[in-house]
């Protein structure tokens, strides 16, 4: 495969072949574009390479940002604030555009291409950026002299313009990414292509927090340029190896503004028209809003927590390895019983079963041996969720608008992305940093989240069912 664009033409394009058999002699098509066994499994790898660069990042970035904002002994508000509440802020205000900009671009790099390309090197330059943050910090404190408000404010300071640049570039990715595997990966494949997805992930997880997480205090700068250069280089590479089929032209707005400002004020005006205007995309995005947001509470204290009861970081990484190396032989099998029985029917239990050891967690998780009970289930479960809900939007969502009601959900959602976690800290400030708390706020959202999809539910059969499923428009 190859980043060039593709030559003018209504017929399809049938990647390299050279296999034998009834499965390897098979197609798949996506759109204009149709793939034979290599040529998928060449795709698969590319996308999945890129996947592993994400993955680093996300698993290493987030832990450490942790620990160094303990380290500047930032309150729990705080943490909340800067970790949960302005990548969702961001999202907010930027999601819609990006995302609605990418389903109607039409480029000679495709349509979610050039947006990747272009968000990949600053989220590597901000990982470096955050590498530096304690040095930058001690200078740019001594340079200000008496005009400081002292170091660790300074250093607060710089994490946090670094950690902005961060979150803008991973908001512009998210934005378009899951188009770009919608646009690419046959449907009938989804399920498994994300089982894979999973799969790479956790094995980017294990990597560092069985041999990284215990040393990440000390080495942090180290592990941040690593990871960085590693997401450059790595997800560019996907970017410019990955290619895109040819779209229909895009269906024009209703209103046409005459300047800049009131052509953005369109977009808007569209996009909320098309998201909430329909009951049952309301509910669609409410039951993945609670379902998303029950693991935040919990995800975002956890480091706390097992410092809190005296585990060491090198047990809790331990302990995280090993959910994701159970949730590794679970994934691919989750992937193909989420295409064979639909995402939504496997996301109901999923759910409620999480809801039930949250609760449990809540009044039980009070030593080191119950709290690793309750990490691991919690890793297990909602790493089967992620999995199996995975291709939820794909078969949910209009196809040709998929990341804008991608987007939509994420939108809808900014309420609760944005205030729950930063109260849970807030409650735990006040409340004498008590984190076993997080367990329950945790299942009471998951019980919502699990009420949400049996009416989801209810509504998806009445348009279809999985068979004869058509995406109201």
């Amino acid at each position: 495969m190859k980043s060039s664009p593709p030559e003018p033409t209504n017929s399809t394009e049938v990647l390299t072949s050279g296999q034998s058999g009834d499965t390897k002699a098979q197609t798949w098509k996506v759109g204009t574009l149709s793939y034979n066994f290599s040529g998928l499994r060449i795709l698969f790898a590319l996308l999945l390479a890129g996947d592993f660069a994400w993955a680093m990042r996300d698993r290493a970035v987030g832990p450490i940002a942790q620990l160094m904002l303990r380290g500047l002994h930032a309150p729990d508000l705080v943490v909340g604030l800067l970790l949960s509440s302005l990548p969702t802020a961001l999202g907010l205000l930027i999601g819609p555009i990006v995302s609605m900009k990418s389903d109607r671009h039409r480029g000679r790099w495709g349509r979610r291409i050039p947006f990747l390309i272009f968000s990949a090197p600053f989220a590597a330059l901000s990982m470096f950026g955050l590498a530096f943050t304690p040095w930058l910090g001690i200078e740019l404190n001594r340079m200000l002299g008496a005009w400081s408000p002292g170091v660790i404010a300074v250093s607060i300071g710089v994490f946090v313009v670094f950690w902005t640049i961060f979150d803008l570039a991973g908001v512009v990715a998210n934005s378009v990414f899951g188009g770009l595997v919608n646009d690419v990966v046959p449907r009938e494949l989804l399920g498994r292509f994300f089982g894979l997805f999973r799969i790479v992930s956790l094995i980017a997880g294990v990597i560092f927090t069985y041999w990284l997480m215990g040393s990440a205090e000390e080495h942090f700068a180290a592990i941040f340029v690593s990871t960085g250069l590693l997401y450059g280089v790595g997800f560019t590479w996907m970017c410019f190896k990955v290619k895109e089929g040819e779209y229909p032209p895009p269906e024009p707005f209703t209103e046409q503004g005459t300047s800049r400002w009131r052509n953005t004020i369109a977009v808007f005006k569209e996009f909320f028209r098309e998201c909430f205007k329909n009951p049952y995309y309301l509910w669609l995005f409410a039951a993945l809003t609670f379902c998303n947001v029950c693991f935040g509470p919990f995800n975002s204290f956890s480091v706390f927590y097992a410092k809190s009861i005296g585990m060491s970081m090198d047990s809790y990484g331990k302990y995280l390895a090993l959910t994701y190396a159970i949730s590794l032989a679970l994934s691919y099998k989750l992937g193909a019983w989420s295409d064979r029985f639909h995402p939504l029917r496997t996301c109901i239990p999923t759910i409620g079963l999480y809801a039930a050891v949250m609760l449990w967690g809540g009044f039980f998780a009070t030593t080191t041996t119950t709290f690793a009970i309750g990490f691991v289930l919690h890793g297990v479960l909602s790493g089967t969720f992620f999995t199996v809900s995975s291709s939820l939007g794909q078969r949910l969502f209009p196809k040709e608008k998929f990341a804008q009601f991608g987007s939509g959900s994420g939108l809808f959602g900014s309420v609760f992305y944005l205030s729950v976690v930063p109260l849970s800290g807030y409650f735990l400030d006040r409340t004498g940093h008590i984190y076993r708390h997080t367990f329950t706020i945790g299942g009471v959202f998951a019980l919502l989240g699990f009420v949400s999809l049996i009416v989801v539910h209810s509504k998806f059969m009445k348009l279809g069912g999985p068979k004869n499923y058509v995406a109201p428009e």
